[in-house]
């Protein structure tokens, strides 16, 4: 069994210095995915070597793929080509990933084999007909547990999937993907129309490997016309990550710091428009642009927030960010409202509401919705609090001990290594005063 590990975090000090948090996860996932399909041997720079991304490359593996790495960030891949890939001996294990598990379920969808995709106890609570279902319109046989979760059966319909026009009824980056994915090995054109931006990484990534996409708007098309290439990524630094230390220097008084290489992907920026809505000081340095995505480093001082509402076609830009940016909301002036945000109930966690439980415990006025919370900004107390076992609340609790003004516990921290096994140390590195223990 894995340790519980605890964090306790001291109250007060500032955030001083440069870093390069690790890299982005989904375009780590999505490297493995692609380069493993793909003709040729693909070397990947800046690969996030945490507990998500390996659950993927393992998988590959599993199917035959001859994967060099990771060390040091580094990977090659030994792509077998398009329909190269081997039935699996045994179930494929995806830990806490549902991004694996979302997006292998349409690539393997087309198979010439069967595969079983489980996960841990958090992941195999997920709501995943949102890709079975429209999968299903597309001829995939994919048997699921009464309640739609995992473990996932998916039969392999190899030349026999139908391309369709899906309009997705909800924002989802995971569900587009996995549809363009499905669509690589279906008859005819596969469109997928979405009701708000999501990340682009998929899109991008297709294009870097050579392989025809059609973007329109709010439509991406793709079909079995095509191959993949192997070529050269670079990761940047995951946003997501970044922003632990974006509203970190932004509510800790005398701060000052420089994250380095960092993905603003227009897609994923959701949380530095927020923030400066909120009032912060972030400058984006040096942009340029590295292997199609546009990379910048990030300058930010401390700066006092005030509460807004937050625009709704921000939201799908920054879901991953909320309970961070739920700290903010805690450190402004006034009155913070977030609605439209219905999704954060189905993350690795109820998102909403164990982050409303964890203000309150701490002395925040912090009244959950059904889609969303409103905050009045009060100074943080202290207490213990429960992360439910998810990465992000974790660290979002984390940050909150700048401007507490006494000892936070966090229960459950052990899924951080999830996406971010560097936290601890970073943070420490920059200032935050902040301990784990193994029980």
């Amino acid at each position: 069994m894995s340790k519980l590990i605890t964090f306790e975090v001291q109250p007060g000090g500032k955030l001083a210095g440069q870093t390069r948090v690790p890299g982005d996860k989904s375009m780590s996932h999505r490297s493995i995915m692609l380069g493993s399909i793909a003709e040729g041997v693909t070397h990947v720079k800046g690969f996030l070597q945490a507990e998500d991304a390996l659950a993927t490359l393992q998988a590959f593996r599993d199917m035959g793929v001859v994967i060099e790495g990771p060390e040091n960030g580094e990977v090659t891949i030994h792509g077998v080509g398009k329909h190269g890939l081997k039935a699996p001996t045994k179930p494929l294990y995806l830990g806490n990933s549902g991004t694996s598990m979302r997006l292998l379920s349409g690539l393997l969808a087309g198979q010439a084999f069967d595969t079983v995709l489980t996960g841990d106890k958090s992941l195999s609570g997920r709501p995943m007909k949102r890709v079975t279902a429209p999968l299903a319109q597309m001829g995939a046989e994919i048997a699921t547990t009464e309640s739609g979760t995992a473990p996932l059966h998916i039969k392999g319909k190899a030349g026999n999937l139908k391309g369709i026009e899906y309009v997705m009824p909800i924002a989802s980056a995971q569900v587009k993907s996995c549809l363009l994915l499905a669509g690589m090995y279906a008859q005819g054109q596969t469109t997928t129309i979405e009701p708000a931006p999501t990340r682009d990484h998929t899109e991008r990534m297709l294009a870097g490997f050579g392989y025809p996409i059609k973007q329109d708007g709010n439509k991406a098309t793709i079909s079995a016309e095509g191959k993949l290439t192997a070529t050269e990524i670079d990761v940047p630094s995951d946003i997501s990550s970044a922003a632990f230390f974006l509203v970190g220097a932004s509510i800790a008084a005398g701060s000052d710091v420089t994250l380095k290489h960092v993905g603003i992907n227009p897609t994923r920026t959701g949380v530095i428009d927020i923030l400066r809505l909120m009032g912060a000081n972030i400058e984006v340095l040096n942009p340029r642009v590295v292997g199609g995505e546009p990379v910048a480093d990030l300058h930010v001082t401390a700066s006092q927030l005030k509460g807004i509402d937050i625009p709704e076609e921000l939201v799908p830009l920054a879901i991953d960010e909320f309970p961070v940016l739920f700290v903010a909301a805690a450190c402004a002036i006034g009155q913070t409202r977030l609605s439209g945000a219905k999704e954060l109930r189905v993350k690795e966690s109820d998102r909403i509401q164990v982050m409303a439980d964890g203000l309150q415990i701490l002395g925040v006025d912090a009244q959950p919705t059904e889609d969303g919370m409103l905050i009045n900004g009060t100074p943080i107390g202290s207490g213990s609090v429960e992360s439910h076992g998810d990465h992000r609340i974790a660290m979002a609790f984390s940050i909150a001990g700048l401007r507490a003004s006494g000892p936070i516990t966090i229960h459950d921290c052990e899924n951080v290594n999830t996406s971010f096994p560097e936290f601890k140390d970073l943070a420490t590195q920059l200032g935050l005063q902040l301990a784990s223990r193994e029980e």
